[in-house]
């Protein structure tokens, strides 16, 4: 194939993942990130750049000769630090643009966050749904969107790719706290019977349509997440009975408890986010339509197959996530709870 590609923040999570099937599909492979990959290197086809999306310099010469550039450099919503959101989020995404559009990028593929809608007025949410995020996170990726409209406009080639809740392969960050109460036997919340319907997207289907998306010949976005879901008492009783914890679902008032959890938040004494707080008792799911039309894509994990599997690789290395935090990356690692 030999088409050259860039990954921004393809030392973190999903980066990595993303990174893995694009080597199996015979791209040559540029990772663009502070943190050097913990990805091995096979063959040729994979190059490590250290550098920094807010450095000008370090971004024109990581976009030269490089045909397709898939940025998911950001800061998420645990890092809680909004000046961080504006540099990185805004003011990075706009330089990893301008220099796509200068060095003649055949297509740029940003992804993005449901975070950009908020709290949804009706499900299920489509592309045409009006964004209003809630919060700091959400706003920046939706500023980051906004740019990249306005470079599609300039002539760059580009797809926007908004991602369900990512799970599967050692997904961590909060996960790890509910698998570990999972794992020890401890009660597990959910907000006024947790009967929300939330939707989940597996990250080896994430990448399949990120991949996906630059095969179209125009700019557009999609919106991705899995095709069978349930509510969060189903996705979360499912996970306790398969994992034969002693576990049980409690549920909690959310109009007591989600203004406590907004303060821990903002006093950082909670390692949830704002959007955690704002989501977690909410229904949320995509219409998955134009991506399956659009792209020819469809994905194959449901809610609790890959709640289930990202819980199984947990325990299978717990104790060296516990003993061993990766620092590099939010999403891999242990959480202070």
């Amino acid at each position: 194939m030999n088409k050259k590609v860039l990954i921004t923040g393809g030392s973190g999570y999903f980066g990595e993942i993303l990174v893995k099937q694009l080597l199996e599909k015979g791209f040559n492979c540029s990772i663009f990130d502070l943190n050097e990959p913990d990805i091995i290197s096979s063959g040729n086809n994979l190059t490590y750049i250290k550098g920094d999306i807010r450095n000008e310099k370090d971004v024109s010469d990581a976009t030269k000769n490089i045909d397709f550039v898939f940025h998911n450099v950001a800061q998420v919503p645990l890092s809680k630090n909004k000046k961080l959101f504006k540099e990185v989020n805004i003011d990075g995404t706009r330089n990893i643009l301008k220099f796509s559009l200068k060095n003649n990028i055949n297509h740029f593929v940003y992804t993005s966050s449901s975070a950009i809608y908020g709290i949804p007025t009706s499900n299920p949410v489509s592309e045409k749904t009006i964004p209003y995020p809630g919060e700091a996170y959400g706003q920046a990726k939706l500023d980051g969107e906004k740019l990249v409209v306005e470079y599609s406009k300039k002539g760059l080639k580009s797809s926007i790719i908004r991602p369900r809740t990512i799970l599967g392969n050692s997904r961590l960050g909060i996960f790890q706290i509910l698998f570990e109460w999972v794992y020890k036997g401890k009660n597990i919340p959910v907000f006024d019977g947790g009967e929300n319907i939330y939707q989940f997207i597996h990250s080896d289907d994430l990448a399949n349509a990120i991949i996906k998306s630059i095969n179209i010949d125009k700019s557009s976005s999609f919106n991705i997440g899995a095709e069978n879901y349930c509510s969060m008492k189903e996705t979360l009783a499912y996970l306790i009975d398969k994992a034969n914890s002693k576990s049980k679902i409690k549920s909690l008032p959310s109009k007591y408890i989600i203004p406590i959890m907004k303060i821990s938040s903002f006093l950082n004494i909670s390692p949830l986010g704002a959007y955690h707080s704002m989501m977690y008792g909410k229904s949320m799911f995509f219409d998955i339509s134009k991506a399956k039309k659009e792209l020819s894509w469809s994905p194959k994990y449901s809610n609790k197959e890959m709640i289930f599997q990202s819980y199984l690789e947990y325990v299978k290395n717990r104790k060296n996530i516990i003993n061993n935090a990766n620092q590099k990356s939010l999403h891999k690692s242990a959480i202070k709870q």
